[in-house]
C-alpha cells in the first residue's frame, strides 16, 4: 500500500497538468459559439483549499475547473475522426491516476466533485525525526457540490477493504477516517522498515464544501490546525497574497512553489529549516487556455533592495535571430548578456542548491570549450545576441551557433581576437578559410585518419578537423562549431527561425514587450534531450499524453512590477490524437 499510495500522489501532479494539456491540444477546432468555450469563461480564481495548506509548504498545485468540462471541451475541439482517440486519452489518465487506490472516477469521484482539485506537499518530512527516513506529507483537497454523496463514498471506499480495521477519529470537530496500521490481533510483517512511517490513506469531510485526503493522519491533523489558526495558512500569508495580486490573467490552474525546499527535495539535499520560507524564494504560476495551447504566467518576488520598477527592453524579436536556422532544437535570444548574467548570479547567491546546479552546467561547458564563459564571452556581449542548438542528422552530437552584436563595441573586437589566441594556446590552428563569398576564421586540429582503401602503401592520412569557425556579418559576429552549422546560419533570412510560422505562433501569445526568448522546439530536441537525460524516458512514459501533443515551449520575462519579476511560458501543441 505504501508504494501504491506514494505513486498516486506522484502521478497526481503530472495528471493535473495533463488535463490542461489535453484540453488545450486542439483548441483551434473550437467554434466561437461553443457552450464549452472555457477560453471566454476563464476567471481570475484563487484556490480556496489554500486555507488548509501551511505557509511553509514546499509546493501546491490547483486545478480550478471541473475535470469533466475539460474532457467535454477536448471532445468538442477535435475533428470527429479523432474524438475516439481523445476520449481514450482521458480514460488512460483516469486509470493511471486512480487505479492504485482502487477508485473509479465515474463511480467514486464524478458524482460529487465540484470545480477545484488541489494537491500540496505540506512538508518534506512529516515527523522531522532525523532517526528515521524523511517522508513527505501529501494533502489532496477536492471541493464538492454534494457533501452527502462525498461522505458516503469516503466511508464506503475505506470500509470495503477490511471494515474491522476502520478507524474514525474525532479531531477538533472533524472526523478523520483511515485504516488502522496495527489493529488488535494483527501481526506486523518482520520485514517492515522501521526507519519510515507507513503511508495510511486518510480522509475527512470539512463542512459542506471540502473533501480531504492525505497519506498520513498527522497530515490531516496539521491541515485542521492550519485552517483553525489563520496565521498558519498559506491563504493568509502576505507574500502569497502579493503574488496572487500580481498575476492578473484569467486562469484554470494555479501553483505556488517554495523554490529552496523543492530544489532540496529534487537534489536529495538537507531539508531547509522549517522557518526558511521567504517571499523572494517563492514562485507562483497560473495556467490558462489559449487557441493554440497552454499559457503559464509566473511571478517571483525580487529583493527589496531594488525598489525601482524595471521595464522590458525589447518591443520585437532581436535581429540576431535572423542567423538562427529554423531547424534549431533550442534558441535563446535577448540583449546585454553581461547584465543578464550579473543579475542571475546576484539572485542565486543566497540559494546554494540552485547556484550549485548553475555552476555545474557552466563548468561542463567551460571544460568542453576550454574558456571561461563569464569573463571571455558574457562580459563583452552588450548588444543583442542569439544562441542555437543545431541538430545534425549525420552526427550524434548537435552543433552550437552563437551570434553577438559587435557594432560600436571595441571590447567585442578585442574579445574575439583573444578567443583566437586562446584557440592557439589549446593547440589549434587558427587561419582563414574561404566560405562562399566571404572569408571566415577557422579553428582546426590535425588528426590522424585511417588509410584509404585504394592505397596500397598502408600510410595514414592527416585530416584537418574543424573545432570552430567565426565570421563577421554586417553588425554581428557569428560563431559555429562546424562548417555545416555556419552554412545553416548564413543560409538567408527566409530560412531563419524568426521567419518560421511555428516560432511566430509561439511568441504571438506572449507579451510584445519583453526581455527576450527561450524557445525549445520539442519535435527537434526530443532525441537530443533523451540522450542527455535518460530519466526523461521515464517521465515521458508517465506523462505520455503531454509529450504526444507538445510542439514547443517558449519562455519570456517582461520586467518587474510591484516588486515582482514577471514571466510567461507558452506550451504550443500539435494534435496527434488517433482516430
Amino acid at each position: 500500500m505504501t508504494m501504491k499510495l506514494r505513486s498516486f500522489f506522484y502521478a497526481l501532479v503530472a495528471s493535473v497538468v495533463m488535463l490542461l494539456l489535453l484540453a488545450g491540444g486542439g483548441w483551434f477546432w473550437v467554434s466561437a459559439h461553443s457552450p464549452l468555450n472555457l477560453l471566454q469563461e476563464q476567471e481570475v480564481k484563487t484556490p480556496t483549499a489554500a486555507i488548509f495548506v501551511p505557509k511553509q509548504a514546499p509546493a501546491m498545485i490547483s486545478l480550478l475547473v471541473n475535470p469533466d468540462r475539460l474532457a467535454a471541451l477536448r471532445e468538442v475541439m477535435v475533428p470527429p475522426q479523432k474524438r475516439r482517440g481523445a476520449i481514450a486519452e482521458f480514460k488512460q489518465l483516469e486509470n493511471s491516476l486512480l487505479a492504485n487506490l482502487g477508485l473509479d472516477y465515474q463511480r467514486d469521484i464524478q458524482p460529487w466533485i465540484d470545480d477545484e482539485l488541489t494537491l500540496a506537499v505540506t512538508s518534506l518530512d512529516v515527523d522531522r525525526n532525523p532517526e528515521n527516513a524523511a517522508q513527505p506529507g501529501y494533502l489532496l483537497v477536492f471541493t464538492t457540490n454534494d457533501p452527502e454523496a462525498a461522505q458516503e463514498q469516503v466511508y464506503s471506499r475505506l470500509a470495503i477493504t477490511d471494515p474491522a480495521d476502520l478507524v474514525v477519529e474525532s479531531y477538533k470537530g472533524v472526523n478523520l477516517i483511515y485504516q488502522s496500521s496495527n489493529p488488535p490481533g494483527k501481526k506486523v510483517a518482520k520485514d517492515t522498515d522501521s526507519r519510515s512511517i507507513p503511508d495510511t490513506l486518510t480522509s475527512a469531510i470539512v463542512g459542506d464544501r471540502f473533501v480531504l485526503y492525505a497519506n498520513q493522519p498527522k497530515v490531516l491533523r496539521n491541515a485542521i490546525n492550519t485552517v483553525q489558526v489563520a496565521d498558519l495558512s498559506l491563504a493568509e500569508n502576505f507574500d502569497y497574497q502579493q503574488l496572487l495580486q500580481s498575476l492578473t490573467e484569467p486562469r484554470i490552474g494555479f501553483s505556488v512553489v517554495n523554490v529552496p525546499a523543492l530544489a532540496a527535495w529534487i537534489s536529495n539535499q538537507p531539508i531547509p529549516n522549517r522557518e526558511s520560507f521567504e517571499a523572494s524564494k517563492s514562485l507562483a504560476i497560473t495556467l490558462s487556455l489559449t487557441r493554440q495551447g497552454l499559457l503559464a504566467q509566473t511571478a517571483i518576488p525580487r529583493s527589496k533592495s531594488s525598489p525601482e520598477p524595471i521595464t522590458p527592453v525589447l518591443s520585437q524579436p532581436v535581429d540576431a535571430l535572423q542567423y538562427i536556422p529554423t531547424q534549431s532544437a533550442l534558441a535563446i535570444a535577448g540583449v546585454n548578456l553581461n547584465q543578464f548574467w550579473e543579475q542571475l548570479s546576484t539572485r542565486l547567491e543566497t540559494d546554494e542548491n540552485l547556484s550549485s546546479l548553475l555552476d555545474q552546467g557552466i563548468a561542463q561547458l567551460e571544460s568542453r570549450w576550454g574558456i571561461q564563459l563569464p569573463e571571455e564571452i558574457f562580459s563583452w556581449v552588450e548588444g543583442d545576441y542569439a544562441l542555437s542548438l543545431f541538430p545534425r542528422p549525420d552526427q550524434p552530437n548537435p552543433d552550437w551557433i552563437f551570434v553577438a552584436q559587435t557594432a560600436n563595441n571595441d571590447r567585442a573586437i578585442d574579445a574575439i581576437e583573444h578567443l583566437d589566441i586562446v584557440a592557439k594556446q589549446q593547440g589549434l590552428n587558427v587561419g582563414e578559410l574561404p566560405f562562399g563569398d566571404r572569408t571566415t576564421t577557422a579553428w582546426t586540429k590535425l588528426v590522424t585518419g585511417k588509410a584509404l582503401k585504394n592505397r596500397q602503401d598502408g600510410l595514414l592520412s592527416l585530416q584537418a578537423q574543424v573545432r570552430g569557425v567565426h565570421t563577421t556579418v554586417e553588425d554581428y559576429e557569428v560563431f559555429a562549431t562546424s562548417i555545416e552549422a555556419m552554412d545553416a546560419a548564413l543560409g538567408g533570412v527566409k530560412d531563419s527561425l524568426v521567419q518560421n510560422l511555428d516560432f511566430q505562433n509561439a511568441i504571438a501569445a506572449l507579451p510584445a514587450r519583453n526581455d527576450g526568448y527561450f524557445y525549445l522546439n520539442w519535435l527537434e530536441s526530443q532525441p537530443l534531450i533523451e540522450r542527455q537525460l535518460p530519466i526523461l524516458r521515464v517521465v515521458e512514459l508517465i506523462g505520455q499524453p503531454l509529450f504526444n501533443h507538445l510542439r514547443s515551449l517558449t519562455i519570456t520575462s517582461y520586467g518587474v512590477n510591484q516588486d515582482v519579476q514577471q514571466s510567461q511560458l507558452f506550451f504550443q501543441w500539435v494534435d496527434r490524437s488517433s482516430g
